[in-house]
């Protein structure tokens, strides 16, 4: 068997989606996301003219040999662009051998270790009151766990407030619009709206929540430390993780759970922050991290000091790595969240699936492969239209982290 096609397929039913198509000399096939929000054409552009044509009389089977090969041997390593490109071609392959085995995805990595994966969705509101209600239809859906993001007075644009309740896209215009940040006014308004959830609901939920990059280190500790007292899940990206040490300073000032990790594209990214048990979940993605092949390497590092995985799981990331996040949450051992932002009914179509949402949790397909597949006439329907994230500013015009 050797590799006879492969080629980039670019969507936009609602927001961007690229997808890689291999195409083996026996007929099988199978798709991988590549998907990089606000800079797609950029990893089209290296799949078509770096990736693709190295590919082509391959055996699709050599899927360790072929991500060496890739990542290895373009001396140049790491960087989104790469690493999605990776990992686009690692989905699929594991697609083809899946599905030459006759077997769903987890069973070749392993074979269950759960019945189900717990999942969390994104309640919002422009202020305590909305985001209450919010927590609130989350719960009644079934939810066992709920992250929660408020608007703040006097903030423009409060990151994680989306125009819909239910589908939450950032990427919001042909060239980046802007957003205000003024922390003072997020660490005095954010604990009320857990103090009013905890009022609410009591504790039976999980509750969690995402600074997006927002606070220093001592801010973040000090924010970590006033929602204590409502025993969060996980606090998400509480100080930019560039600097992996920073997170000591946090740690050593609040027990509230830390998670980082979705920007992360390899195990460089987060050695220290896991061997130094300064985070408590690691939440890179599969197209982040070059695939499930190094996903499983960094799972695997994390499991040997009680680092439990929470992988992204924002609209950003095409139906594919969901599908392929579950067969990965349901084989790994230390498994502790999964993140489910709902598609629009429109991304539904264009990739069909075969995994399904179910009181709280989700469950993979028994379909041999990853069990999503590409409606290529549909896609076409749905050209490319381009889209920036946000950039943030402070009240004085000073660039921020979005």
């Amino acid at each position: 068997m050797k590799i006879a096609a492969a080629k980039v397929i670019v969507t936009c039913p609602g927001r961007n989606f690229v997808t890689l198509k291999i195409v083996t000399d026996q007929g099988v096939y199978g798709i991988g996301d590549a998907t990089l929000n606000g800079r797609e054409l950029s990893v089209v552009s290296y799949l078509e003219d770096h990736v693709v044509p190295c590919l082509i009389g391959k055996d699709p089977q050599a899927i360790e040999d072929i991500w060496q090969y890739l990542y290895k041997g373009a001396y140049w390593r790491r960087g989104p662009v790469t690493m999605r490109a990776i990992a686009a071609v690692d989905m699929a392959l594991w697609d083809i051998k899946a599905k030459m085995a006759g077997m769903p995805l987890y069973q070749l990595l392993g074979g269950r270790s759960r019945d189900a994966v717990m999942v969390y969705g994104h309640a919002n509101g422009a202020d305590i009151a909305e985001t209450v209600e919010a927590v609130g239809h989350y719960i009644d859906m079934g939810y066992k766990a709920i992250r929660a993001q408020t608007g703040v007075p006097g903030i423009k644009a409060a990151y994680g407030v989306g125009r819909d309740k239910l589908y939450y896209e950032p990427a919001d215009a042909s060239l980046p619009s802007e957003t205000g940040w003024d922390t003072r006014k997020a660490l005095n308004y954010v604990p009320k709206l857990f103090e009013e959830l905890r009022k609410t609901y009591g504790f039976d939920h999980h509750l969690l929540h995402d600074g997006h990059h927002r606070y220093t280190p001592q801010e973040a500790a000090n924010l970590g430390k006033m929602l204590e007292p409502y025993q969060l899940f996980w606090l998400e990206d509480c100080t930019p993780a560039e600097n992996q040490e920073a997170f000591r300073l946090v740690r050593q000032h609040t027990v509230t759970p830390l998670a980082v990790g979705e920007i992360f594209n390899t195990i460089w990214d987060c050695k220290d922050l896991i061997q130094n048990q300064l985070i408590d979940y690691i939440r890179t993605t599969v197209v982040g991290a070059g695939g499930l092949t190094h996903l499983r390497r960094i799972a695997d590092l994390a499991s040997l000091y009680q680092v439990r995985t929470g992988c992204h799981g924002a609209t950003d990331l095409s139906p594919v790595t969901m599908g392929c996040a579950l067969h990965f949450d349901t084989w790994v051992p230390n498994f502790g969240i999964q993140e489910y932002m709902r598609h629009t009914a429109e991304t539904d179509a264009v990739f069909p699936h075969d995994y399904r949402f179910e009181a709280g949790m989700m469950y993979c397909g028994e379909t041999p492969g990853h069990g999503v597949d590409i409606d290529e006439a549909l896609a076409a329907k749905y050209p490319y239209k381009p889209a920036y994230l946000p950039v943030a500013r402070l009240d004085d015009g000073t660039l921020w982290s979005w």
